[in-house]
């Protein structure tokens, strides 16, 4: 069992267990000793190096400090990059040759949580074997042996890190477009790319206006943001924009907002982005992974496309895992994050924008119109506090209750259960074409799901 690592990394309010200085520090210190031992860059001279970056939370400081404290006491070098989308630092992990990148941010979580995330020297998030060998490591006090004198590793601040990741992004567009003529909302929800996403769009020609760009350390993703889109919303409207853009705090995903100031649905820009690659001959594998959670109307549209949906658990990196095994190279959450494996090993927000805004400029079409190639069933999300997560399988009535409602719904519909990764919570999802009865079956099976965990 994890005691440390979820779904996307280590998670948790800051200063309660496990997001506390004294566990950074020991992350820091086995993070070091592992990649030392992995010897990602044989052919190169250089000591092992990790790259440190952060979204704008109060407590990134903090963090910042205990993990570099961690890897230079164990003979690694530290790079600093200062507040960067996590994507960035996937793009700077491999472009550098590091070792190993880490993201100090709680995604979309409000300011009081902060999160770690680890790359590898590939750029691509950690499996869990891995992370479970560090989490390991963490918790056994007597396997970890800092280092003294001269052996002590240096710390560094790298300043043009933006730079560099800005540029990166402007060359995952299409160069014989730009962006001229389009009125763009982009909200950044005071996190991680208040800088680099609105200097991208602006320097390929868009006119922005921004939302979210005026971090404070407390305010990110605070009524703003991908969780959070009517504030873009309201401001297409205000400017009659084209289109608005809504990343989270750590920019790993976006979502959408047509010109009628109309949020897209995840599953309706992952469809169009998949035929559009498949048109130009840019899809590969004869399809698209999307996770459990993906609307079945996304799966139909697709098939009438003839491709395939391949579905994985729900977190980026699974998806991502389930691209490389089926030789896919496009995939994606409804909840926003793309991931486009032919420009970065991992969801990035920016990339997704910009894929979508080349799309538009390329078929001369308004985001509104281009969404309909999908048509959604309904959908009902009810989450459930638990006081403790027992495997699903063994609660034998509730397993009774769902086998009832799929046999109701006679296959004109689905039914998914599950834990959350990064909450004490568990998710009832019921997807079918009534909306009433959808909802009422949702409802019903969180009531028996609360009574037989007792929650």
């Amino acid at each position: 069992m994890r005691k440390l690592f979820g779904t996307d990394g280590i998670r948790g309010e800051a200063n309660t267990y496990p997001m506390t200085p004294e566990i950074t520090v020991r992350l820091g210190q086995a993070i070091a000793a592992y990649f030392s031992k992995r010897k990602a860059h044989p052919g190169l001279t250089h000591r092992t190096r990790i790259l440190i970056g952060k979204d704008t939370r109060l407590s990134g400081y903090m963090f910042e400090s205990g993990l570099a404290a961690g890897i230079a006491s164990m003979g690694v070098d530290v790079q600093l990059v200062g507040p960067l989308p996590t994507p960035g630092i996937s793009f700077l992990t491999t472009g550098m040759r590091a070792d190993a990148g880490i993201v100090i941010s709680a995604s979309h979580n409000a300011f009081q949580d902060n999160g770690i995330k680890i790359f590898g020297p590939d750029g691509f998030k950690l499996p869990d074997e891995e992370e479970l060998k560090i989490e390991e490591m963490v918790l056994s006090p007597d396997c970890l042996e800092p280092v003294k004198g001269a052996k002590i590793g240096r710390v560094n601040r790298i300043d043009d890190a933006t730079g560099r990741y800005i540029v990166f992004l402007k060359n995952t567009f299409p160069r014989d477009l730009t962006l001229d003529g389009l009125r763009i909302v982009l909200d950044c929800a005071n996190g991680a790319s208040y800088k680099v996403a609105p200097a991208v769009l602006r320097e390929l020609g868009a006119e922005v206006f921004t939302v979210g760009v005026e971090p404070n350390g407390i305010n990110i993703n605070s009524e703003c943001g991908s969780l959070y889109p009517g504030a873009a919303a309201r401001r297409v409207h205000e400017t009659r924009a084209d289109l608005g853009i809504t990343l989270d705090g750590d920019a790993d995903r976006a979502i959408f907002i047509d010109e009628h100031g109309d949020i897209i649905d995840g599953d309706a820009i992952m469809a169009l982005v998949a035929m559009h690659l498949k048109r130009t001959g840019q899809l590969q594998g004869k399809g698209m992974v999307a996770t459990v959670m993906s609307n079945i109307g996304l799966e139909r549209a697709l098939a009438r496309d003839k491709l395939k949906l391949e579905r994985s658990a729900v977190g980026d990196r699974y998806v991502v895992e389930a691209m490389r095994q089926h030789g896919i190279n496009f995939g994606g959450e409804k909840s926003g994050h793309l991931i486009f494996l032919d420009h970065s090993p991992t969801g990035d927000g920016m990339i997704a924008a910009l894929q979508v805004l080349a799309i538009m400029q390329q078929s001369r079409e308004p985001l509104s119109k281009l969404a309909q190639v999908v048509k959604l069933y309904p959908q009902v999300l009810v989450n459930v506090e638990v006081p403790r997560k027992p495997p699903l399988e063994t609660l034998e009535n509730f397993q009774k209750e769902i086998a009832r409602v799929e046999k109701e719904l006679k296959g004109q519909g689905r039914v998914l259960v599950r834990y959350s990764g990064t909450e004490p919570k568990a998710r009832v999802m019921v997807e079918g074409p009534d909306e009433a009865k959808i909802k009422s079956i949702a409802n019903e099976l969180a009531a028996h799901l609360k009574e037989e965990i007792g929650a």
